[in-house]
């Protein structure tokens, strides 16, 4: 992409005759943005319809796709359902039964460099949204990167930052952390925060005893 110094790779996965059909508007439509460099390359691969969930299967690339793709859902709190199912078969020869993995008739998968940045299909199940690989595919062709639905969690910082505001919670003023011991420098309120990440008013006893006391605090930050 011109302006972007990321290079976007698109892998298209089809169902075997699909592939065959070159008149296809999404793949065509992929290819228009390849040529056009609103994706830096286009990788197009075939899979089977269905393929048996277990070890001894010979298509085990795409059970390994469809793990990578579950994850990345998984990272962002979406899933790859109901694109991709499973689905339990029973021989009536032999009675043995297995369980499948039925693919979509189309998913693409999109990389910033080397990082996995989208999968589509993929639906979120508590808003009832899905964002459709048509959908994708129409804001690469305006030159734009398509926005995966949920968004990944932030699991760097600590649990009561994640939790917590920096507002005190008697007057929406801003709060200084004197080593674990919150103060406001508005109101004068004064406390901690406890380990359900809830801020919690420190005791009389030992609260700051006047105004001086709040300020010190609030310098030593």
């Amino acid at each position: 992409m011109t302006d972007n110094p990321t290079e976007i790779t698109a892998v298209c996965y089809v169902r075997a005759p699909l592939l065959l059909e070159p008149v296809d508007e999404q793949i065509e439509t992929l290819q228009a943005c390849d040529s056009e460099g609103a994706i830096d390359d286009l990788l197009l691969r075939s899979w089977p319809k269905e393929v048996t969930l277990s070890d001894e299967s010979p298509h085990q690339e795409v059970l390994e796709n469809y793990e990578r793709f579950a994850q990345w859902a998984d990272e962002r709190g979406v899933s790859v359902r109901p694109a991709f199912r499973e689905r339990t078969t029973t021989s009536q020869v032999t009675g043995t039964t297995r369980q499948r993995l039925v693919t979509p008739l189309l998913c693409l998968e999109l990389y910033a460099d080397d990082e996995l940045i989208g999968v589509f299909p993929h639906s979120n199940e508590a808003t009832d949204e899905t964002y459709t690989t048509d959908e994708a595919i129409a804001t690469l062709r305006t030159g734009e990167l398509p926005v995966p639905l949920g968004s990944v969690a932030d699991d760097d910082g600590d649990g009561l930052e994640s939790t917590t505001s920096d507002t005190c919670p008697d007057c929406g003023g801003a709060l200084v952390d004197g080593q674990g011991l919150f103060a406001c420098s508005d109101c004068g309120w004064v406390g901690t925060v406890t380990e359900s990440g809830r801020f919690e008013s420190q005791s009389i006893d030992s609260a700051p005893e006047n105004e001086d006391e709040v300020r010190t605090l609030t310098r030593s930050r």
